[in-house]
């Protein structure tokens, strides 16, 4: 009696042990490969991924390099293709340059989900939170609102890569020609604002060559950051402006004090949870339909021929708004 009863339990952990192995394998995997890790945007967005993969039942992980350098995506893509992940998600630095390992994550069976990439063809869904003509607009307009509609002004980007950064900054350069003809960019756009002491010492020096700037138009979380710095070292509070999207609790100080003027920008936080939810309906086989409601981006809208699903999502960033966003974790 006592063996048969030992034979019962032990043939109940067992099967206790194959449903629960099942269960593990049947829980999708993803992997998110950011621009950068250990900034604040995407130390925000990290923690977007972590509380939806939690809730959600999906082992989700962000993977942020150690720079700002496409070669660095590749590799960690690679790495989750060798890993056999079900979902890859991307904000692409080079969108070009993602292409080829892309199509092989998803010749491997696996679901590619891109943010901030609208232009990868390699992909199962692109979706934005704003549109990049919308958002390079707004930012322009406000710049040249501080500015009197005069005046030079300097274009930072993340890099000349970053396909996202240099669509905004085209349309905003591009809203500024025609609607604010006085209004000057001086030389070219600069590579520089995914990293403040880059966008410190290039704003630094156009300050100094150039008596006429007035404004800075600074794509790249880090970029409002370095450039509001180097105001505050020139003593050019209130004579040269800074507006770009920035993360709030890093801002918060700079914004205050008129170093920054602000921005607009979305929540990388619910970028981070969009990932993980669009990334667990791919690997269940969900289609994502026109007319459908999607948490984080509202009723969507799939371009059938592109896949990017672009939606209105903007905060304004600014000395009213800052601290309720930095208080957010922003």
């Amino acid at each position: 009696m006592v063996n048969q009863l030992r034979r019962a339990l032990c043939a109940s952990v067992f099967a206790f042990a194959v449903v629960g192995a099942a269960q593990a394998a049947d829980k999708p995997v993803m992997g998110v490969v950011v621009k950068i890790g250990g900034i604040p945007w995407f130390n925000a967005m990290e923690a977007g991924i972590k509380e939806v993969g939690a809730k959600d039942g999906v082992d989700a992980t962000m993977i942020g390099p150690t720079s700002a350098d496409p070669s660095l995506q590749v590799r960690a893509i690679e790495d989750l293709i060798a890993k056999k992940v079900n979902v890859i998600g991307v904000v692409p630095n080079d969108e070009k340059a993602l292409e080829p390992v892309l199509q092989k994550a998803r010749e491997a069976g696996i679901k590619v989900v891109v943010h901030e990439g609208p232009g990868i063809q390699n992909k199962d869904v692109d979706f934005e939170l704003a549109s990049a003509k919308g958002f390079g607009e707004a930012h322009a307009e406000l710049l040249a609102k501080t500015m009197g509609g005069k005046g030079e002004y300097g274009v930072f980007v993340g890099s000349l890569t970053v396909p996202l950064h240099n669509a905004w900054a085209d349309a905003a350069i591009a809203y500024l020609k025609v609607k604010y003809p006085d209004m000057k960019p001086v030389g070219d756009r600069y590579g520089v604002a995914e990293n403040v002491d880059d966008s410190r010492k290039t704003a630094l020096d156009l300050i100094s060559a150039h008596p006429d700037l007035h404004g800075f138009l600074a794509f790249g979380s880090q970029g409002p950051i370095g450039a509001g710095r180097a105001i505050e070292e020139k003593g050019a509070i209130g004579k040269v402006f800074v507006v770009g999207p920035l993360s709030p609790g890093q801002g918060r100080k700079l914004i205050k004090e008129g170093a920054v003027l602000g921005g607009f920008m979305w929540n990388p936080a619910e970028a981070g949870r969009v990932f993980v939810r669009i990334g667990k309906m791919l690997a269940a086989g969900q289609e994502i339909k026109d007319g459908m409601t999607i948490e984080g981006l509202g009723v969507v809208h799939p371009d059938q021929k592109t896949h990017n699903i672009i939606t209105d999502n903007l905060l304004q960033i600014n000395k009213d708004t800052v601290d309720k966003l930095a208080d957010l974790g922003l």
